[in-house]
């Protein structure tokens, strides 16, 4: 087993060496800020002595039809994005981690993916990269899957470290690096609410007469401005609200259990504070592609905390068939999160918007521009250009001039640290079937509208 150096602090002032598939394997929350479940995780590693660099994660393919091209793929995107960074990786750690199922075990999960993990070692072989450990992460216990010394990776799998216990959990709590549960319970924070089954139906119907009124306005063009200021008035006002009202403090007492929320005291505090029709006017406003920019001027500062609570909320109100339309607050709840430095928020929620749209064009460039290591301050000063055209005391038709080209110079600097000469390859987060629409509701003549090329609220960029 090779040495890994994991940095900890800005400019390499500390080094945490891992010496062993235990001490890796308690360091991996630590690598991505959470726990990661239902998950294949690759890191790359560069020099002599194996400093991790660029890591990669997506969820275990559900058909063991789609591993190999899976496997493929992911091989190559790291590589690519690894070598647009700098350099070629001269290794790889990779992660399998699955909670086994009811009526299965630890050691059941092991065998059911060793297939998997052998697939991710030939990718990288017929890249010329070897892969220095393959470990299998599940009910509590580890195993590797390169190691064939019984004696250090006994059949039964080994423990993982207690909470707080391990080297890199000393190291990263003087660094103040935080982990935030697991991805389940991230995810629950963002998804739509799991019941009762009135209450989402109380909130499905907001969703239809919201969109009843608004969608035909939208459309029709002649009234778009005026829903993009009432839409922008009414989030303004919700977020206001929110920053009046401190979070709930968590409730963590129960996040160990399956499908708890990390969180779950603050979420349903701001639910509290928000209306059904509140929420549904302003989701399917931000359906338009101009409201959504606008909104997403709110990024910093004080806004940037109610915003980020707005986000969050409002992708949990976009319940039974307007599942898709919590792809923009997602996007917004990403950007938000990693403008303020919270790079596993913002890494769990642009993969949500990229699992229900893949051509979510937004989603795609944060999400590109977040895996090359971007500054978000290059975007950030366009939102503000952006953000003094649209404010100006100038005719409309200049101020939608100048806002049009601050939004092109958004994607011209996410385009350009992401593209470089090199392609970009389209995102690697797996198409999920989207969530079917009642025929003839106004949300399906809206999508209808968008794929016939009018100017929609589905527009996808």
């Amino acid at each position: 087993m090779n040495k890994h150096s994991e940095p900890t602090r800005p400019a390499d002032e500390q080094q945490v060496t891992l010496r062993s598939p235990a001490e890796l394997a308690d360091a991996l929350p630590f690598l991505m800020g959470f726990h990661p479940s239902d998950s294949i995780v690759l890191v790359a590693l560069h020099g002599d002595e194996g400093r991790f660099g660029g890591r990669l994660r997506l969820g275990i393919p559900r058909s063991p039809r789609e591993w190999s091209p899976v496997s493929e793929q992911l091989a190559e995107c790291l590589v690519e994005g690894s070598r647009r960074r700098g350099s070629r990786p001269d290794g790889i750690v990779a992660f399998l981690c699955q909670d086994p199922a009811v009526g299965d075990t630890g050691r059941g999960v092991r065998d059911r993916l060793h297939p998997l993990a052998q697939l991710i070692r030939t990718s990288f072989g017929r890249l010329d990269i070897p892969v220095h450990e393959v470990l299998c992460i599940s009910d509590g216990r580890f195993w590797s899957y390169c190691c064939p010394d019984t004696r250090c990776c006994p059949p039964e799998g080994n423990p993982l470290a207690l909470p707080g216990t391990s080297v890199m959990a000393a190291a990263s709590a003087y660094a103040g690096i935080q982990v935030r549960g697991s991805l389940r319970e991230m995810e629950a924070r963002l998804e739509p609410w799991p019941g009762p089954a009135d209450k989402a139906a109380k909130q499905e119907q907001a969703l239809d007469e919201a969109a009843g009124a608004l969608v035909p306005r939208i459309l029709g063009g002649g009234s778009r401005e005026q829903v993009g200021e009432s839409t922008l008035r009414s989030a303004r006002g919700l977020m206001d609200r929110l920053a009046r009202t401190p979070p709930a403090p968590p409730r963590r007492e129960e996040s160990g259990r399956a499908g708890a929320r990390a969180d779950d005291g603050t979420d349903a505090g701001d639910d509290r504070l928000i209306a059904d029709d509140e929420a549904a006017a302003v989701i399917i406003g931000l359906q338009d592609r101009e409201i959504r920019d606008r909104a997403a001027q709110w990024m910093e500062g004080p806004d940037a905390e109610p915003a980020l609570r707005l986000w969050r909320a409002l992708a949990r109100r976009c319940v039974g068939s307007y599942a898709e339309h919590a792809v923009a607050p997602l996007t917004l709840a990403g950007w938000v999160a990693w403008s303020s430095g919270d790079e596993p928020a913002a890494r769990v929620a642009l993969g949500l918007a990229l699992r229900l749209d893949p051509t979510y064009t937004f989603a795609q460039l944060l999400h590109q521009a977040f895996n090359e290591g971007l500054d978000p301050e290059t975007l950030r000063r366009c939102m503000r250009a952006q953000n003094i055209a649209l404010a100006g005391p100038r005719p409309r038709a200049m101020r939608r001039s100048s806002a049009n080209q601050a939004k092109k110079a958004v994607k011209r600097a996410v385009r350009k640290a992401t593209i470089k000469k090199a392609t970009v390859k389209k995102a690697t987060t797996p198409a999920v079937p989207a969530p079917r629409t009642r025929p003839g509701t106004p949300t399906a003549r809206a999508r209808a509208a968008g794929r016939s090329g009018q100017r929609g609220t589905k527009s996808g960029k």
